[in-house]
């Protein structure tokens, strides 16, 4: 299938509310995961870009009229920013699919809810408690107030960028911050969507500022001194280096990171409906999920029972051309990316893990970054495989003795993100929940919910994301206390 590019600007970057010509001749080539080939170039960002940008961010945080409008105000913007991306969905989905290698079908479902989360923002300018009163120990009235933390620099990865730009965007936006939007080099294309529909909307000059950028010169977005705020999805390795950072001025940042995340599967549960919860999950975006249950802790009795229906259902899942309606996982998002997962694989096979299916490229493709689903068996959670994020469809299932060794099995990792127990039984599932020190805890699958709240334990990430939580991390709580209640406060809950 041939796609255009539905993007106008790709040559240049936007700043201050305008397309700007970017400082040097720089560009990156974003290649189409399924065919290997050229899609777009892209500018790319050097340190004079980023601070042309962060300057436009400040000057709007600072000078302009976006922290001082009203919530309802902020959030009748974000509603048309929501009615705007559901008509560009369909190109969305395509870039997406280009990029990243989502299946289309999966790809243009999920646009759906991405504008969703811009209407949930803006729905939040008449409920949250913005203001709060309160009885002072001095003085005759006390107020929380909540005010936007200021300047945003919003640093996204390539495999799910619609979604994580909502995510990180409309609740900075509501909150009156001002944005600098750093996009992946290998998938720009959301951004740049995203920019030209925040110029449709009218969104003030310097409010949301896009720019695509490799290490170095998001390094240099990081340490600016104009930015107060870092909210970044991506790598553990790269999040220490961002918090490092932040702490040596003491700037905000919320970090999602990594995860290795643990499915419990208890003594009680059918091993089958298990596996086949499991396996029609873990084929999402191939697998490029971080809160992703590859890890698959058993009772040791019925590994082998487990590993035999996974690689059933593994066995099964058409491999192919994202675009065709009868695929089912698609390729990963770079050679990369490819390359960093059969390097796992070769390890496991290696420490003595039993490959029981997959672990090759599909032999019907002769293009395209495909990597078979792949499952092992007899792991130990000491096994570079069950440590490390592969960031790919591989399953490692690792026996346990009893509940208790699977749930100290589960915990034992630098990660926390998710996990999951299968069991028939809800108060056992309840009780083993809270054990789990995890983000989030799914009840026989894989249940991650934006909505209430999103983020790990551990070195899976500072701060959430979704809900109410999310809005939070983009606003100071500042404490008044006065000698009555003022006329102009607007509305005090």
């Amino acid at each position: 299938m041939s796609v255009r590019v539905p993007i106008r600007h790709p040559d240049r970057f936007f700043i201050n509310g305008a397309w700007v010509t970017p400082s040097t001749s720089a560009t990156f080539e974003v290649v189409d995961s399924t065919t290997e080939t050229p899609f777009v170039r892209i500018a790319e960002a050097k340190e004079d870009d980023i601070k042309l940008a962060v300057a436009a961010a400040r000057d709007a945080f600072d000078k302009g009229p976006w922290p001082q409008l009203s919530h309802s105000e902020r959030a009748k913007y974000l509603f048309a920013i929501a009615d705007e991306l559901d008509k560009r969905a369909a190109d969305s989905a395509d870039i997406w699919v280009i990029e990243s290698g989502i299946v289309h079908s999966v790809a243009k479902e999920r646009m759906v809810g991405v504008a969703q989360v811009y209407r949930y923002y803006a729905g939040l300018a008449e409920t949250f408690p913005f203001q709060e009163r309160h009885k002072p120990a001095v003085g005759n009235v006390g107020l929380l107030v909540r005010e936007p933390v200021g300047v945003v620099a919003a640093i996204i990865p390539w495999n799910a960028p619609p979604n994580l730009i909502a995510h990180k965007c409309a609740p900075a936006l509501l909150a009156g911050c001002t944005v600098v939007l750093k996009a992946s080099p290998e998938a720009p294309g959301a951004a740049y969507i995203f920019a030209e529909v925040c110029e449709r909307v009218g969104l003030p000059k310097g409010v949301v500022n896009v720019v695509t950028a490799e290490r170095e010169a998001s390094e240099s977005l990081v340490r600016n001194p104009g930015i107060d705020k870092v909210t970044f999805t991506g790598s553990t390795a790269a999040g220490r280096k961002i918090a490092s950072i932040c702490g040596e001025r003491i700037a905000r940042c919320t970090l999602e990171l990594g995860g290795k995340s643990a499915a419990v599967i208890f003594d009680d549960y059918d091993v089958t409906t298990a596996a086949k919860a499991i396996a029609s999950r873990a084929t999402f975006l191939s697998g490029q999920v971080c809160s992703s249950l590859t890890r698959i802790v058993v009772p040791r009795r019925r590994h082998d029972d487990l590993v035999e229906a996974l690689s059933a259902s593994f066995g099964k899942v058409r491999v192919g051309n994202p675009f065709e309606s009868s695929t089912e996982m698609g390729p990963l998002a770079m050679q990369r990316q490819r390359d960093r997962v059969e390097g796992y694989i070769e390890k496991g096979k290696a420490e003595g893990a039993v490959l029981a299916t997959g672990g090759n490229r599909p032999s019907h493709l002769n293009r395209g970054y495909f990597i078979e689903p792949t499952v092992f068996g007899k792991v130990s959670n000491d096994f570079v495989i069950a440590r490390e994020e592969i960031f790919g469809p591989v399953l490692c299932v690792i026996p346990a003795e009893d509940e208790a060794d699977a749930l100290e099995i589960a915990n034992d990792s630098i990660y926390g993100l998710n996990a999951s127990v299968f069991t028939s039984d809800v108060d056992r599932a309840y009780s083993a929940a809270r054990k789990l020190r995890s983000g989030t805890v799914g009840h026989n699958g894989f249940k991650t919910d934006f909505s209430i709240a999103f983020g790990g334990f551990k070195q899976s990430g500072l701060g959430r994301e979704g809900g109410t939580e999310g809005l939070l991390p983009f606003l100071e709580a500042k404490t008044i206390v006065l000698d009555g209640l003022p006329d102009n406060a607007g509305r005090i809950t």
